[in-house]
């Protein structure tokens, strides 16, 4: 077994958890952790570990000589750490977005061929096996599809430093929605052709030239549509900040998830992975426009925790490494959903439709 000597970058949220994640895997030895506070140290005494700390990433990359680099900072970082471990010979996962902008996202694609090294994005839900069946299942309703989305967040405490911390280079729209714009795009194989998109500043505690709420509408070729809304702040509502549905012309399939959309979960990074059931809606009805079959309930038994989903991107990031998968299709769709939200973004701060043929081109 080929052991991946790997250094973690980020200690928050998403850092702490893919250091989890190593920590337990045979396959990978942490050779370092980075970050700019105290998290790193944090971390250590968590894991009940003595691993190598910096403050400074170029240190921490040159001391180390990691073969591969985890990424869990700010995404105004992301480029540049990402280039910086590719030219260090080091293979790289990133959280998602890849950039904080579509040309730079563009660079670190184009920098993980250049030097024939691996790039895997964050999207945790291409890991999850809800999610995965809830995509199959949206695609057998027919064309064309209307896709219903949202993640609200009623932020407070830790969270809200988070949040106002991520609004200082993206918006909510563009950090999250590239997960859902991600998952419409497995659904279909039509091509998003316009986007148009509307957001609003509640708070005078983020920067200027952001908002922390918005909503984003997509036009496919086909006919399809679809909608995200994504809010932070301890102003948000609760009251309808989980909605996953995808409806066709055969029927629909929602996300029923009770716990996970329950009060006080809005903001919860473990809720927003949980799916608990699906819901199957068959459209077809009889001559006394009934219906004729009742509605499924899908409840898969393997439904994994949010640590244990971080288990299965650093498991799938291993065998990018050593069986040197072809990565080319799913950077690609990676640059495509950021593509959509800085577009949605665009449209938000220019109040006009946007066409997708000739954005970022």
């Amino acid at each position: 077994m080929r052991k991946i000597r790997v250094l973690v970058v980020g200690c928050g949220n998403m850092g702490t958890s893919h250091a989890i994640a190593y920590h337990h895997m045979a396959q990978f030895e942490i050779v370092g952790l980075v970050s700019r506070g105290s998290s790193k140290d944090e971390l250590n005494k968590s894991l009940n570990a003595c691993y190598p700390t910096f403050d400074d990433y170029d240190v921490a990359l040159q001391t180390t000589s990691p073969d591969a680099v985890c990424i869990s900072t700010y995404p105004d970082t992301h480029e540049t750490y990402s280039l910086k471990a590719f030219e260090a010979g080091a293979d790289v996962f990133v959280e998602k977005p890849v950039a904080d902008s579509l040309a730079g996202a563009e660079r670190v694609v184009a920098a993980a061929k250049q030097y024939g090294k691996q790039l895997v994005v964050g999207y945790i839900l291409r890991h999850h096996p809800s999610w995965i069946k809830f995509i199959a299942e949206g695609r057998k309703l027919g064309t064309p599809l209307v896709f219903r989305m949202n993640l609200n967040q009623q932020s407070q405490g830790h969270m809200w430093d988070v949040h106002r911390n991520l609004m200082k280079s993206l918006s909510p729209i563009v950090d999250c929605g590239v997960h859902y714009i991600d998952v419409m795009c497995q659904m279909t194989d039509a091509k998003p052709i316009q986007v148009s998109a509307i957001g609003a500043r509640l708070t005078a505690d983020i920067p200027a030239d952001n908002y922390n709420y918005g909503q984003l509408q997509i036009r496919f070729d086909d006919g399809s549509v679809g909608w995200y809304e994504a809010g932070w702040g301890p102003m948000m509502s609760e009251t309808a900040f989980f909605v996953k549905d995808v409806i066709g012309p055969k029927g629909s399939v929602s996300i029923v998830a009770d716990k996970a959309a329950s009060t006080g979960k809005s903001d919860s990074v473990a809720a927003h992975t949980q799916t608990e059931s699906l819901r199957i809606h068959h459209a077809t009805i009889d001559e006394q426009n009934r219906f004729t079959r009742s509605d499924e309930w899908v409840n898969l038994d393997d439904e994994p925790d949010h640590q244990e989903l971080c288990n299965r991107e650093q498991q799938f990031f291993y065998r990018a490494i050593v069986e040197r998968l072809d990565l080319s299709k799913s950077m690609e769709d990676a640059l495509n959903s950021l593509r959509i939200a800085f577009a949605c973004d665009a449209s938000v701060r220019s109040g006009a439709v946007v066409n997708l043929e000739t954005f970022g081109k």
